[in-house]
C-alpha cells in the first residue's frame, strides 16, 4: 500500500524534499500533498533586492520552478492553503483554503516541516502603516515596487543593517532614493566584529547612504490617508515615503510549538543529523525553521539561509524515499555586497569565540585582490581568529572590492576540515596576476595568525 507525504511549506527545503522523495518512489508507492499559504513555489528570496534594485528585471526570473510544473511530477501541490494545526498522535493536519475559508483535515504517515521564517516586525506605533514593508516572499517585493512606483517622494528609511538591510539600501540608492539606514547595533552588518563593521560604515557613508548607529525605531508616523511620512527614533524625526525593515528573521514555529515539538533556545525546531525531528520518526524539518550545528563551536544556531534550506530538503526526501543522508552542520559563511563593496564572513567572531569560552587571537590584514601592478586591483581587508595555542581556524571577516568575497569559500573549507592556519599556509591555491597576489590574502592572513599563535604559546 502507498503511503501519504504532508509537506507543510512549498519553498525551498519543502519543493526539494517533494522533489527528491518523487524522484526515488512513484505516486503509487507515496503519495505526496504539499501545502503553501502563499502565491509562488521554489523561488529566490535572496534575489529580491536585486529584483528591487533593477539588476533582475522580471520577478519570474526568481522561480525555479512553478506549481504546474511540480504538479506534472506527481506531487499534489495546494496553493494558498494554511495549515493551521498539527495533530501529533492523530498524525494528521488541520488546513484552511485561504480563497474560500473551507477548512480539512488531511492524515499523513509522514511529515515534513518547511515552515521557513517570519521578518521581525518591532510592535512600535505605526509598524502596520501603508508604504512600510518588510521583504520575505515575492509577493513582499512586488508590494514593495509597487509602492515604488506609485510614491512621488523620493526619501527612503531602511530599518536594520543586515544582510537585507545592506542589500535593500543598495536597491533604493539604485532606484535614485535618498536612503538613511537606522541601526541599533554599534557598526552596520553585526554578523562582523565592529571594527570591520567600521569599513562598511564607512563605505556606505562614501555611497550616500546616511547610516545612524546606536538607534533604534520608535514609530511610524503617517498623514491623514494612513501613509508613512516619516518614522522616529528616541531623539530625532526622519522624513520617509517608504520604510523596509531588514531587521531579521524568526523562525516560524508557532504551528510546531502548538503541537509539544522540540524547540532549542533560538525557537527553531531541534532535528538529529538526517534531519528527523527530535523524538519523532515520522516527522522531519528542515530551513529556516530549524536549529542547526556549528561546527566550530558545537552550539545550536539559527542560520535563515537558502543554501542550508536546499540541502536540508534533498536530505529530507532521499531520507523519506528510502535512501540515506545526513546534515552534519555549518561553519556560518555568509556573503553579501552594498553597492560595489564586498562582505563576507565564516566560523566565529570574537565575541562567539568568548561566548563558546575559547581562547584566541585575532590578526587583521591589508592586501590586494589581484598583483599589486596589475589593472582594476583592489583593496582588500581580512581578518582571522585562530585558538591559542592550537592554531585552529576559527573564523574570518573580509571586506574589500571586486574578487574578495568568494575568497571566504577558502576559510569555510578550511574550517569544515578544522586545518590549523600553519597547516593553511602550506594550502595550493591558483596563481595567476589577473586574479591574486602570490600570497592570496587569505594566506597572508594565516601567516600572521601562526606567527601570533606561536608567540601566545
Amino acid at each position: 500500500m502507498s503511503e501519504r507525504l504532508v509537506i507543510i511549506g512549498g519553498d525551498a527545503t519543502g519543493m526539494s524534499a517533494a522533489s527528491q522523495a518523487r524522484r526515488m518512489k512513484t505516486a503509487q508507492e507515496l503519495e505526496i500533498i504539499v501545502f503553501e499559504r502563499g502565491h509562488f513555489t521554489s523561488f529566490s528570496a535572496c534575489g529580491i533586492p536585486y529584483w528591487v534594485g533593477g539588476d533582475v528585471q522580471e520577478r519570474d526570473e526568481l522561480i525555479a520552478r512553478t506549481p504546474e510544473e511540480h504538479r506534472a511530477r506527481d506531487i499534489d501541490l495546494r496553493m494558498r492553503t494554511e495549515v493551521l494545526e498539527i495533530d501529533v498522535p492523530g498524525r494528521r493536519v488541520r488546513a484552511r483554503d485561504l480563497e474560500t475559508g473551507t477548512e480539512s483535515w488531511t492524515e499523513y504517515d509522514k511529515l515534513v516541516i518547511a515552515t521557513g521564517a517570519t521578518p521581525i516586525r518591532p510592535p512600535i506605533p505605526g509598524i502596520d502603516a501603508q508604504g512600510v514593508h518588510g521583504v520575505q516572499t515575492l509577493d513582499d517585493g512586488q508590494a514593495l515596487i509597487s509602492t515604488l512606483e506609485s510614491t512621488a517622494g523620493r526619501r527612503a528609511v531602511v530599518v536594520g543593517a543586515g544582510y537585507i538591510g545592506v542589500e535593500m539600501a543598495e536597491a533604493l540608492i539604485n532606484r535614485g532614493y535618498d536612503v538613511t539606514m537606522i541601526n541599533r547595533g554599534t557598526q552596520p552588518m553585526a554578523t562582523l566584529d565592529p571594527d570591520m563593521g567600521a569599513l562598511i560604515r564607512k563605505a556606505m557613508d562614501g555611497m550616500g547612504i546616511r547610516v545612524l548607529c546606536d538607534a533604534e525605531l520608535t514609530a511610524v508616523l503617517t498623514d491623514d490617508d494612513g501613509h508613512v511620512r516619516a518614522v522616529t527614533t528616541a531623539d530625532a524625526e526622519f522624513p520617509a515615503d517608504v520604510v523596509v525593515l531588514g531587521i531579521g528573521v524568526r523562525p516560524a514555529t508557532e504551528l510546531a510549538r502548538a503541537a509539544g515539538l522540540p524547540l532549542g533556545q533560538h525557537d527553531g525546531l531541534l532535528t538529529d543529523l538526517a534531519m528527523r525531528v527530535r523524538g519523532y520518526e515520522n516527522i522531519w524539518a528542515g530551513g529556516d525553521c530549524v536549529e542547526v550545528l556549528d561546527l566550530v563551536s558545537g552550539t545550536e544556531r539559527h542560520i535563515a539561509l537558502g543554501t542550508h534550506a536546499n540541502k536540508h530538503g534533498q536530505i529530507i526526501g532521499a531520507n523519506i524515499g528510502g535512501g540515506y543522508g545526513t546534515f552534519p552542520g555549518v561553519v556560518g559563511t555568509a556573503v553579501s555586497k552594498v553597492c560595489d563593496l564586498e562582505v563576507a564572513r565564516t566560523g566565529l567572531r570574537e565575541k562567539d569565540a568568548r561566548a563558546a569560552g575559547l581562547q584566541f587571537v585575532t590578526v587583521t590584514i591589508e592586501s590586494t585582490s589581484r598583483s599589486g601592478y596589475f589593472p582594476g586591483t583592489a583593496a582588500m581587508t581580512v581578518k582571522m581568529l585562530a585558538e591559542r595555542r592550537t592554531g585552529r581556524l576559527l573564523g574570518v571577516q573580509l571586506v574589500g572590492r571586486e574578487g574578495a568575497a568568494k575568497r571566504i569559500d577558502i576559510a569555510a573549507v578550511a574550517l569544515t576540515a578544522r586545518m590549523t592556519v600553519e597547516q593553511m599556509i602550506a594550502l595550493d591555491l591558483g596563481y595567476a596576476p589577473p586574479f591574486s597576489p602570490v600570497w592570496d590574502p587569505i594566506l597572508v592572513a594565516a601567516r600572521k595568525a601562526a606567527l601570533a599563535v606561536e608567540r601566545g604559546r
